[in-house]
């Protein structure tokens, strides 16, 4: 069988996305209930490449791997000889011969690419520069287990064109909910994976009116990691663009609101939108752990039935 790689969310097909969804609630119950008792990944071993810090991702992935009998490697450039040049296929095809699956948390997606492609086991996009799946796959968990099926919902992302931004499109045409893109002139999602999504995704300019009637709201920073030095001009650019509770009321009554973390309250959040009632990030943020044991455990084992 051919090796399967998580690189955007379109590597899985809608129904084994549903079946991820499902099954990582599974897991997340079955631990309340049970404890870590089932331990599938004994004698694996995870290799975490990260060229971007971490917390959520390395602490969750980390524990994944312990909760269910395996072990991770945290690697960084720095460390390795992918720091001194070694070409990335080359450290692909070593680590193929050592390790059962591969997590790589870096900024060229095309790198990731390379990578996977000369890789025999499993490779994960733990964020790059045009995606980030596995935070998405956390974030329709927390909804679904909100609410129930997203299908035919309304999400509003509000912010810039980025990589969960991209990962947000994506998910809109995995899980067939509609979503609107709010962002100033500029800072759209990029024009091909925009228009591959047909008229799921629809782009506006005023988030007071975009956010009307929907069923759940997120945002991300307004400077991403390596895009410091344009801190001053993004605030400057996204001036009206802060999700407040004030906005989340023009919504549906049940509304939801995400954030990928970490937040900068008072940028583009309320200092005191985390507090609200319909702010679940940090039910989000656990569920990075529930989702990747699922993620994990297709790539290697396949199906599991219940």
């Amino acid at each position: 069988m051919a090796t399967r790689h998580f690189l955007t969310l379109l590597d899985l097909n809608p129904e084994e996305s549903r079946y991820l969804i499902q099954r990582a609630i599974s897991i997340k119950n079955s631990l309340r209930a049970q404890g870590p008792t089932y331990t599938p990944f004994a004698n694996r071993t995870l290799a975490m490449i990260f060229e971007k810090s971490s917390t959520r991702t390395r602490v969750s992935l980390e524990t994944a791997m312990a909760q269910f009998g395996g072990h991770a490697l945290f690697l960084s450039p720095r460390d390795t000889q992918l720091g001194r040049g070694e070409p990335i296929g080359d450290t692909a095809r070593v680590l193929s011969e050592m390790v059962d699956i591969v997590m790589i948390r870096t900024f060229s997606h095309q790198g990731l690419e390379e990578y996977a492609a000369a890789s025999q086991v499993p490779v994960i996009n733990a964020l790059t520069d045009d995606y980030h799946p596995c935070q998405l796959l956390a974030d329709v968990m927390t909804w679904t287990e909100q609410r129930g099926s997203v299908r035919g919902r309304t999400a509003v992302w509000i912010g810039d064109g980025n990589n969960m931004c991209h990962s947000w499109i994506n998910a809109a045409r995995q899980f067939d909910f509609q979503l609107r893109v709010v962002c100033p002139e500029g800072y759209e999602p990029r024009a091909n994976i925009l228009e591959a999504a047909g008229d799921r995704v629809t782009i506006h300019r005023d988030p007071m009116s975009a956010v009307e009637g929907a069923d759940l709201v997120t945002t991300d920073v307004w400077a991403s990691m390596g895009q410091e030095e344009e801190q001053v001009r993004r605030e400057a650019d996204f001036a009206g663009f802060q999700v407040s509770e004030s906005m989340l009321d023009r919504a549906a009554e049940d509304v939801l609101f995400l954030h990928c973390l970490p937040a900068h309250r008072g940028e583009e959040i309320s200092e005191t939108l985390l507090d609200d009632p319909r702010a679940v990030v940090w039910q989000e943020a656990g569920n990075r752990l529930h989702a990747q044991k699922a993620l994990i455990e297709f790539l290697l084992l396949g199906r599991v039935a219940e």
